[in-house]
């Protein structure tokens, strides 16, 4: 007899459905599985005959012969024995092929029976539901991954055997076998946001100056560098970033929690990511594991800070080989890896925070500490390139904390996450009138039409920018950054207009950078 099951996989991060069809016949006995898939995927076999041995169903002594279709797409990384398992009971008699209609099946087997976790749930539960499917059955662990998925009903299953008590009820009894998984949003953002408020701006004594540029950066979604001395408190400012970030939308943390799925980095019962990812990956992390690849495609550090912030630490201590990787998901917002196994595509829109002491010891400028010779201070900073450097939108510099700050007693007179948050909240609010009808969302991603269109200046304005573009020797990028995040500034101080003030903060954070690299080069 013949049967065929709804399942799903991932290749890459997207979801395809797949069709797994059996066929129980007379013959020689055997199990045999065919596709086009890897060693691991024809292991599912195995682990199929054994639970269904353990669970009191004993296979007939017949020739199996399982087909993976699409055949075109190699299976890899994927689990297919319990749709392979249901399949084998609907073509022995033991399920209706009714009972399947408009169903799809997920899951591992242990060899009790017991049915494991699978990653990539999210986007296949999403695929599902696309192309008109109704239930879906998965693994217990899963199963609130999946309902965050409006309009499909969710079934999870710890065991081979509730899965078979549910297929074989009547339709009309099944939800009271086993009731659909249902979970609550609004609660599951209300409890992200608890966790968000662990850290705080208030935790931070002085560096007005960094808070400053850091919210300017939120606002607008800049990239930003924050240079200074050891101890200065460039990470703990870094750390803080996400909390001044507007909340992520529902879509928002779909596409992030899909890819963290697919990761298998959603932690057990969670359902969505409902914070912006910090994702600080260590300067010895190796370049497939930044962009992603790897002979079963994963999404790498680059994707896993998609909406959030890609944090870097100690930049220069990163080969100079790996920075440059960063060229291209910071101009396009994706990153695109090749393989002979094909082209994968994955989400890369980031916001880039580094941080890096201004010379090997760490004290340069300050020359009654810093003992670095001039060639070690050009190749300690020389780790970042002249285009990497180009494309980070604000430089600023994290001076040692005075003491007075230091011992300040009262936390409550330092500015709080929340009120920052509020301002760049305001701001964003800006941009998304501003750019309705476009398709962009912020100001950092306008192009140089866009700038001309929304950063028109004055005449005064116009004058002091252009005397500063041919002192500073601008580039073209440059001079185009400059005015996002004038725009940007104008923004959080509630002004339609770019006034020169705006411009000289702007140009402010195009000088820092100047001071070490430029200098250096001299």
């Amino acid at each position: 007899m013949f049967s065929s099951i709804v399942s799903g996989a991932v290749h890459g991060i997207t979801s395809y459905l797949m069709q797994v069809e059996v066929d129980v016949s007379d013959g020689l006995p055997g199990f045999n599985m065919v596709g086009f898939m890897s060693g691991e995927v024809r292991e599912a076999k195995d682990r199929v005959r054994v639970a269904l041995k353990n669970i009191g169903i004993k296979l007939p002594a017949a020739k199996i012969t399982v087909n993976l279709s699409p055949a075109d797409i190699k299976k890899e990384g994927i689990v297919v024995d319990l749709p392979v398992a249901v399949g084998i009971l609907v073509a022995i008699g033991e399920l209706s092929e009714n009972a399947l209609k408009d169903t799809v099946v997920l899951g591992e087997l242990g060899l009790d029976g017991e049915i494991k976790g699978v990653k990539g749930t999210l986007p296949i539960v999403m695929k599902a539901k696309e192309m008109g499917y109704k239930t879906i059955i998965l693994p217990k662990v899963n199963s609130k991954e999946g309902a965050v998925i409006d309009g499909i009903k969710i079934i999870g299953v710890s065991s081979i055997q509730e899965a078979i008590t549910y297929l074989m009820a009547e339709e009309e009894e099944r939800d009271s076998v086993i009731p659909p998984t249902k979970v609550d949003i609004e609660a599951i953002f209300r409890e992200g946001e608890k966790e968000n408020l662990k850290l705080d701006f208030a935790d931070i004594n002085g560096q007005a100056g960094v808070k400053r540029a850091v919210e300017i950066a939120a606002a607008g979604f800049h990239h930003i560098l924050l240079i200074g001395p050891p101890g200065s408190g460039k990470s703990m400012v870094a750390k803080r970033i996400p909390t001044i970030l507007p909340p992520l939308s529902l879509s928002e943390s779909l596409e992030v929690s899909a890819i963290y799925s697919v990761a298998g980095m959603l932690k057990e019962n969670e359902a969505l990511i409902t914070g912006r990812p910090f994702v600080a990956p260590h300067h010895l992390i190796t370049e497939t594991a930044l962009t992603g690849g790897g002979s079963i495609p994963h999404p790498g550090a680059i994707s896993l800070s998609h909406r959030g912030v890609l944090f870097l630490d100690e930049m220069p201590e990163f080969p100079r080989t790996k920075l440059d990787l960063l060229r291209q998901p910071i101009e396009d917002r994706k990153i695109n890896i090749v393989r002979t196994k094909g082209t994968f595509s994955y989400p890369a829109d980031f916001m880039l925070a580094g941080a890096l002491n201004p010379c090997p010891c760490g004290y340069y400028p300050d020359r009654n500490k810093c003992k670095c010779t001039p060639n070690e201070i050009r190749r300690y900073l020389g780790h970042i390139s002249g285009p990497i450097l180009d494309r980070i939108d604000i430089c600023v510099e994290a001076p040692r904390v005075d003491i007075a700050d230091l011992s300040r007693k009262n936390r409550s007179a330092n500015e709080s996450s929340a009120a920052i948050r509020e301002r760049v909240l305001a701001a964003r609010k800006k941009q998304q009138e501003r750019f309705k009808d476009g398709y962009i969302s912020f100001n950092s991603e306008m192009s140089p039409q866009d700038i001309e269109k929304y950063c028109r200046l004055g005449v005064k304005e116009r004058s002091f920018l252009e005397n500063a573009f041919c002192s500073m020797e601008l580039s073209a990028r440059a001079y185009h950054k400059v005015l996002r995040i004038a725009r940007t500034i104008a923004d959080i101080e509630d002004s339609e207009e770019i006034r020169e003030i705006h411009l000289m903060e702007a140009l402010s954070y195009r000088m820092t950078d100047g001071k070490y690299w430029h200098q250096q080069e001299e």
